[in-house]
């Protein structure tokens, strides 16, 4: 990975090395590295399924805005040419990188009233900066798989022999269709740009405060929707933690956030999200053009997510315990 390090801080103009490289994590789209060198150290994201550059765009300009209000964020560096994202050699797998600060930090504590506190600030401050989004929603969060499309795909992952074919024929044959009916076009005017990913996991908490990250997804969203997706993530998705929901849905409305939670249609965001993302790792898991490793994650990720799936007793209930504040 040395070569890769040096094409990066050269790309970068980090300056000289020795430079080298540190495999952190792996997430759905990219694998993070720690650059290192010359006393400082380097956040490396690699997309690892291509680019889309306009959302590279979509995601630099919301993160400063996001700046203007406060919100922390490790920064998105433009390279020497200004742009945010750079692709390797082809000796160094062509991939896509883009550069942020190092954040060191601890994982966020979602049972931490002053975390639900700030988060529920800082989903407002977004939601209000992200006014008057007149782009359309992507289809992830709009549309999810039907059932000729969850037969087929259940019958190639039955033709693998992978030990998990049972676990998803039974989701198809009933899960499916439950969550799948409630997933619609955002009909309403609630429309902002928004971070579209607002979970624990995305927070790093520092002595000075938390810190945002993992803003790959920013775009045109549902207030509405993007509020009900993060309160149920944030409040022990199907084990409703009341308490927290309060606590956090009261934070964001003394910040101004305006969007409301009223029923089953309010997760259409959760249940495509999770419907989208079981389908799209099923197919990475059958597919020979990916490296045996990318299989094997998602493979994995099936699996995990197959135990998460949200209930729509889970979201009744949160609606309920919110419906007083």
């Amino acid at each position: 990975m040395h070569d890769t390090a040096d094409f990066i801080a050269e790309t970068y103009a980090l300056g000289a090395g020795p430079w080298t490289m540190t495999p952190v994590t792996r997430g759905a789209l990219g694998q993070i590295w720690k650059l290192s060198g010359n006393g400082s150290a380097w956040a490396i994201k690699e997309l690892l399924f291509g680019c889309d550059v306009e959302q590279v765009r979509r995601e630099a300009a919301l993160r400063h805005a996001a700046e203007q209000l406060g919100i922390a964020s490790p920064r998105l560096i433009p390279n020497r040419h200004g742009t945010h994202v750079s692709q390797l050699t082809p000796s160094s797998r062509g991939s896509y990188v883009k550069l942020y600060d190092w954040i060191d930090g601890t994982k966020a504590d979602a049972s931490d009233p002053g975390i639900l506190d700030w988060f529920g600030r800082t989903m407002a401050l977004l939601h209000r900066a992200g006014e008057g989004a007149n782009d359309t929603p992507v289809s992830w969060y709009e549309q999810c798989p039907q059932d000729a499309d969850w037969k087929d795909l259940h019958s190639k992952v039955h033709q693998a022999g992978l030990p998990w074919a049972d676990a998803l024929g039974r989701f198809v044959d009933t899960s499916a269709a439950e969550l799948a009916h409630w997933v619609t076009p955002t009909a309403s005017g609630d429309l902002v740009t928004s971070h579209c990913d607002l979970q624990p996991q995305n927070v790093l908490v520092r002595p000075d405060g938390p810190v945002l990250l993992d803003w790959d997804n920013a775009g045109p969203i549902s207030a509405e929707r993007e509020l009900a997706r993060a309160v149920y993530v944030w409040s022990g998705r199907n084990q409703v933690n009341h308490h927290s929901a309060r606590r956090l849905m009261r934070a964001y409305r003394s910040a101004g956030g305006t969007a409301t939670i009223k029923g089953a249609q309010s997760f259409s965001m959760l249940f495509a999200t999770d419907l989208n993302y079981i389908q799209v790792q099923a197919e990475c898991s059958v597919d020979p053009a990916v490296t045996s490793t990318q299989r094997e994650f998602a493979s994995n990720q099936v699996v995990d997510s197959l135990r998460r799936l949200p209930s729509l007793a889970a979201v009744a209930e949160l609606t309920d315990a919110l419906g007083t504040v």
